[in-house]
C-alpha cells in the first residue's frame, strides 16, 4: 500500500533528523567544557553523516545515519593561567564548538523533522478517510 509507504519513509527522516537534534544538544551541552588535565584536549565538536539506502521492503530509498564523527581542527584557547588544564604558558584549550553553527543546524534539523512530521500527519488522515469510506 503506498500510504504506509508514505509513512515508513517519513518515519525514516524523522528518527534521522532527531538523530540530528541529539548530536547538536550534546554539542551545545559541552561548548564551554575543557579538559581536566593540564594540556589535554576539551570537547571535540561531534558531527553527523547521512546517507540514502535503498530498502527493499519499501522498494524505496530511505536517509540513514551513516556515520557519527568528529569535526577536525585546530582548538582555539583562551589565557587563565588559574585553570588547572592551563599549558605552560598559561592558556587553555576550548572546545571547538560554535553556538551559531549549532543553533543553524538545530533549526534545519527542527524544519526537517516538521516537514516529515506533517507528511506523516496527512497521512495518517488520509488512511483513516478511507477506512470510514470502506465502512
Amino acid at each position: 500500500m503506498e500510504l504506509d509507504r508514505a509513512l515508513r519513509i517519513s518515519a525514516a527522516g524523522m528518527e534521522a533528523q532527531s538523530s540530528r537534534l541529539r548530536v547538536v544538544a550534546e554539542n551545545l551541552a559541552n561548548r564551554d567544557t575543557s579538559s581536566e588535565v593540564a594540556g589535554g584536549d576539551p570537547y571535540r565538536r561531534k558531527t553527523i553523516t547521512f546517507t540514502n539506502r535503498f530498502d527493499r521492503a519499501l522498494g524505496a530509498n530511505i536517509v540513514r545515519v551513516s556515520r557519527l564523527g568528529t569535526a577536525p581542527g585546530e582548538f582555539q584557547t583562551r589565557f587563565d593561567p588559574g585553570h588547572p588544564a592551563a599549558d605552560s604558558k598559561g592558556y587553555v584549550k576550548v572546545a571547538n564548538v560554535n553556538s551559531t553553527t549549532e543553533v543553524m543546524d538545530m533549526r534545519e534539523a527542527q524544519r526537517s523533522y516538521s516537514a516529515n512530521l506533517s507528511v506523516l500527519e496527512v497521512t495518517r488522515s488520509m488512511l483513516t478517510r478511507t477506512i470510514e469510506a470502506l465502512r
